[in-house]
């Protein structure tokens, strides 16, 4: 085997993550009924998955004004998005409006990532599911059109037991053909992963990180003894994100990215080495921005500025555009992110 990527196309079956006995991390086939999967090859010893670190963009999903898809737009909310030094792209995640998305247009937003990006960053869908079945059903589509770890999500609704979510993030990671990132948002779901919890998911090879919503500073405590090599533990909180990764936390996957990454990667890049005074200056001037993404739910907000920077026009139903009475503030705020984006604070790490 040689380095790159191949394709398996036919009854090849599923990558299932797998120990190799140097101890990194591989991919084995297991054979399923008429399937395509993309795999990374590395090394004849194995294929590695890469530690998820930085700032990685949680992508707002462009729509025309007919409520459409606008491929253009996102083709270029992608490239900027690597232009400005992203460490990644979760494609479909509640920022994405996932539970908008048809299955059809799913495979063609998560298809197109993945040839833009063509591996310069890894790509990240978001699959999760109420039931686990229907989880590994989209988490397959996923593996189909090249992603590189998918985003699970906790499922919403139901309420499971802690073994209910280790019976089913185990049966994602055993079934879905790609690694997975578990998320944690239990205001959008309803369900509180606890750090006890998450300690089982970690054992689980195919289970690589946790993105955390929950910003309790004695929470990320627990949580930080998890962190190793194999396991990231990233924030998916903005306005904490800054202290987290100060104490420790390996990145972010971001709402405010989608209009400010190359001041988020700086962000990423001053907090995760240890630089407090700079980062914390950084924090500081997007804090107007954060209390902005907040002043309706996600993703309306960052949706009305990136539709007045010329990507999409707007929401489906039942999300709805900004509120009129907050079009001062859009206004406001672009001056703000011009001035953010161009300043000398936000030029990447050399």
């Amino acid at each position: 085997m040689k380095g790159g990527s191949r394709h398996y196309t036919g009854r090849r079956g599923w990558p299932r993550i797998t120990r190799h006995q140097s101890g990194i991390r591989i991919l084995a086939t297991v054979f399923t009924p008429q399937v395509t999967c993309r795999v990374h090859l590395l090394r004849p010893t194995g294929i590695v998955v890469v530690k998820l670190t930085g700032s990685i963009t949680a992508l707002a999903t462009p729509f025309d004004a007919a409520g459409a898809i606008d491929l253009p737009a996102w083709r270029r909310l992608i490239s900027d998005q690597i232009s400005a030094g992203s460490s990644g792209l979760v494609v479909a995640g509640s920022t994405g409006e996932a539970a908008a998305l048809e299955v059809d247009e799913f495979r063609w937003i998560l298809a197109d990532a993945v040839a833009i990006a063509a591996g310069q960053v890894p790509i990240l869908a978001g699959t999760g599911h109420s039931a686990t079945a229907a989880t590994i059903a989209r988490t397959r589509i996923a593996a189909e059109c090249g992603a590189d770890a998918a985003l699970v999500v906790t499922p919403p609704y139901v309420r499971p037991t802690p073994d209910g979510l280790i019976a089913h993030y185990r049966a994602v990671a055993e079934h879905g053909g790609l690694p997975v990132l578990a998320y944690n948002v239990p205001t959008r779901t309803g369900c509180d992963m606890q750090p006890e919890t998450v300690a089982v998911l970690a054992e689980h090879p195919g289970i690589v990180g946790l993105k955390e919503s929950v910003p309790d500073p004695s929470r990320w405590a627990r949580l930080r003894r998890l962190r190793g090599a194999e396991f990231a533990l990233l924030s998916g909180d903005d306005p904490t994100f800054c202290e987290t990764a100060l104490a420790g936390a390996d990145g972010v996957i971001s709402v405010a990215s989608n209009v400010v990454p190359r001041a988020y990667r700086r962000l990423a890049d001053l907090a995760c080495q240890g630089r407090s005074d700079a980062a914390r200056a950084l924090d500081q001037r997007l804090a107007a921005l954060y209390v902005f993404l907040a002043i309706e739910p996600n993703p309306i907000p960052v949706k009305a500025l990136l539709a007045a920077l010329g990507y999409g026009h707007g929401l489906r139903l039942p999300l709805l555009p900004l509120s009129d009475a907050h079009a001062d503030r859009v206004r406001a705020m672009l001056g703000t992110l011009t001035e953010i984006e161009s300043g000398p604070d936000a030029q990447a790490t050399a």
